[in-house]
């Protein structure tokens, strides 16, 4: 019989919603990152250098893409005969037929995957979330302190807590109570959405709750586990963790990569992050141009001025144009005499000469305003700018766009264009 000590479960199928048009066509852990990386390779990267070599991957919401970036784990390390990574979908089974509705639905429904590898330990893990942990290390607390589940937990300003799961732990980090999301947080100590769990106390849980609409871990499972008196403990962690679930969190995070000291290191060699690469010739940069504090990803063409921006592969920078403070993904062609200040502009998009993006005072967003809610423009994949606009700050733009979508030229700060089909 195979026999795992610990396997992980990576929930990927999150749609990513507060993103705005960088998901409407692809899963969060399959949005690009850092110029090189997608969201998903963290974690990955996390599990083979902390040892575990087999990984569940648990998807749903538009998987075309991140499946393919997975493939069969190669660039992880994770194409094993025993083990490796597995990509679990939702499937029809001959009763109680059902989407992932809720985290620990999404683990219940993959039930014999998991015993299949008779495992001691299963470490559930986000796959949108930026941080490096050794999951090793974890484990061998969970073990010393004769646990049935343990949480990673880091602190949070207190008046940001109540977006989080909130523990509240004893001196000997016992956790004795736990609050999902509390409008009245009684801790700062923020659950990170890490769990390792003993496999006979996550196993019994689940088919427990296995009739409960929605069921989530924060919700249900712990609340389950607490009731029954289990030994439940916090691992506290204090490095670099990032929840890039929002336009503001996700361009930050990108924007700390090239800080003169950056809190979160992409360049250590002990602890590397792994990626599906393309075989790209190196960059260019012109003798016109003029690169200050940027990372610029192969392929790409600099003819420009490029400053404090994340330049994906294959982005062509044409001379005169200006690029700003912004995440520029792959393929996007920025044309002669733009500027671009404080934006996000996906895969595939063309910005056509002499515009300005990003331009006047911030505006209350007219699209959504818990998606779009400071001063960034955020251009979706696959789509075109025209020559000669002007586009304010706080704005979204999705589509083919031609000239006569922009009145006198111009789309005011908060406003936006989603053409038909594009969501």
């Amino acid at each position: 019989m195979i026999k795992k000590e610990m396997i992980a479960m990576l929930l990927a199928g999150g749609q990513g919603s507060r993103l705005g048009v960088l998901t409407s066509k692809v899963a969060k852990p399959a949005v690009a990152f850092g110029g090189k990386y997608k969201i998903i390779d963290f974690p990955l990267s996390n599990c083979i250098n902390s040892g575990v070599d087999t990984v569940g991957v648990l998807t749903q919401y538009q998987p075309l893409r991140l499946n393919a970036h997975i493939g069969i784990g190669i660039p992880w390390d994770l194409d094993r005969n025993i083990g490796g990574v597995t990509v679990l979908p939702p499937y029809e089974r001959s009763e109680n037929t059902d989407w992932y509705t809720g985290t620990a639905n999404a683990i219940y429904q993959n039930i014999d995957y998991m015993q299949s590898y008779n495992p001691e330990y299963v470490v559930i893990l986000s796959g949108d979330h930026i941080y490096k942990m050794d999951y090793e290390v974890m484990l061998d607390y969970h073990k010393a302190n004769n646990a049935d589940i343990t949480i990673a937990v880091m602190p949070v300003p207190i008046e940001e807590a109540s977006r989080f799961g909130v523990v509240i732990a004893d001196e000997n980090h016992r956790i004795t109570e736990f609050q999902e999301k509390p409008p009245v947080p009684k801790s700062n100590l923020a659950s990170m959405g890490i769990y390792i769990f003993s496999w006979d106390v996550l196993k019994e849980a689940l088919l427990a709750l296995k009739n409960q609409p929605n069921c989530d871990f924060g919700k249900h499972v712990i609340p389950y586990c607490f009731d029954k008196e289990q030994r439940i403990f916090a691992y506290e962690y204090s490095s670099y963790w990032k929840d890039v679930g929002t336009l503001q969190s996700y361009w930050e995070a990108n924007m700390e990569l090239i800080d003169i000291v950056p809190e979160f290191n992409l360049y250590e060699e002990f602890w590397k992050i792994y990626t599906k690469s393309s075989s790209l010739p190196p960059q260019y940069v012109a003798k016109e141009a003029s690169v200050e504090r940027c990372i610029i990803g192969n392929g790409c063409e600099i003819h420009g001025n490029v400053s404090n921006s994340v330049i994906s592969a294959n982005v062509v920078i044409e001379e005169g144009a200006i690029v700003r403070d912004s995440i520029i993904m792959d393929n996007t062609v920025i044309k002669k005499g733009t500027v671009v200040d404080k934006a996000i502009i996906a895969e595939n998009v063309v910005i056509g000469e002499k515009c300005t993006i990003g331009t006047g005072e911030y505006a209350e967003s007219k699209l959504d305003t818990r998606v779009y809610a400071s001063d960034l423009v955020v251009i979706g994949e696959n789509s075109t700018v025209p020559s000669n606009v002007t586009v304010g700050r706080n704005v979204a733009i999705s589509g083919k766009t031609v000239i006569s979508d922009y009145p006198d030229g111009k789309l005011e700060s908060g406003d936006y264009i989603i053409k038909a089909g594009e969501i």
